[in-house]
């Protein structure tokens, strides 16, 4: 046995092809899409509550895409899960446009969709508090 200390032995959850999920708030609050994955950490509670604002929906679906695309790279021929990874991809760009419109950019490269340069323009995040 190594010096350094115990082997750890690896334990991996195997996805069948129609695993259950969660909805995006709770994916974002628990760090994954799929509940069978949502295992604790040293017996500790994974999920907060996440404030129900458009930034954080915004983050919801973003990190309900990635989760998607990466049970897709396992899980290509998941028909279903496939036409899921499209509507939140379209919900995201509906959103996305949403929060253009109503509070500004979000990276520098959306203020080009703009008639003149708007990524200096306020409000920053720090300066305006979102709808709780």
């Amino acid at each position: 046995m190594s010096s350094c200390g115990p082997f750890a032995v690896p334990f991996v959850v195997e996805q069948g092809a129609d695993p259950k999920k969660y909805d995006t708030t709770k994916a974002l609050e628990s760090g994954t899409l799929f509940p069978d994955l949502d295992l604790p950490f040293h017996l500790k509670i994974n999920a907060a509550k996440v404030a129900d604002t458009p930034s954080n929906q915004l983050r919801a679906l973003a990190f309900v895409i990635q989760e998607l695309g990466l049970y897709l790279d396992t899980h290509p021929n998941d028909s279903e899960a496939f036409a899921l990874f499209q509507s939140y991809v379209a919900l995201e760009k509906t959103a996305r446009e949403t929060f253009l419109e109503k509070v500004g950019p979000l990276t520098m490269t959306d203020s080009a969709r703009a008639s003149r340069y708007t990524w200096g323009d306020g409000p920053w995040p720090w300066q305006y508090r979102e709808e709780e």
